[in-house]
């Protein structure tokens, strides 16, 4: 009977956890400690033509500084780069955590950088089969859909950073 209840109140505390964060399609681990002034990579996004860099500062009032950088001029994106403070990603509205990147600090282990980023697709589909089954897109279809304004969505992502844990005291 004991091992009933402990199981019961085991799979309500789990469900719990995963109803307050849903679960990432990206499972990793927490980076490497990071030191302070130290620009570190986060994540590329490809689609987005970015790369999400951050650093601690070491300033009590801002302690983690945060940037999406372009990749390359070249670059043509397939996805726009938007931030989840004005985009408000969540499950109901078709969001998808995609991933969450844990920084901790060197200097302070007691605080980490938390860096989410969501995914939303556009629902576009491909083109449809020609006589010889194969989907194919011309370059004057698609300039006469962009005179005529008829471009489609392009997939999101959605990039939110906070600190969490304590703010150690200055040494």
């Amino acid at each position: 009977m004991l091992r009933l209840h402990m199981l019961l109140i085991l799979s309500c505390a789990m469900g719990a956890a995963q109803a307050a964060d849903p679960v990432p399609e990206i499972q990793r681990g927490p980076a490497k400690p990071q030191a302070t002034g130290v620009v570190h990579a986060l994540r590329t996004i490809p689609e987005a033509c970015a790369r999400l860099e951050g650093q601690f500062t070491g300033d009590a009032a801002k302690p983690y500084r945060f940037a999406a950088v372009r990749t390359s001029e070249r670059c043509s994106a397939r996805a726009r780069l938007v931030d989840a403070a004005q985009a408000k990603p969540s499950a109901a509205g078709g969001w998808r955590l995609n991933d969450v990147i844990r920084v901790p600090s060197a200097a302070c282990p007691a605080q980490q950088a938390v860096v989410r980023i969501w995914r939303k697709e556009a629902g576009n589909a491909p083109p449809k089969l020609d006589a010889q089954g194969r989907s194919r897109i011309y370059l004057k279809d698609g300039m006469d859909a962009a005179k005529a304004g008829d471009l489609k969505a392009l997939p999101m992502f959605a990039v939110a950073m906070a600190v969490e844990g304590k703010g150690c005291s200055a040494r």
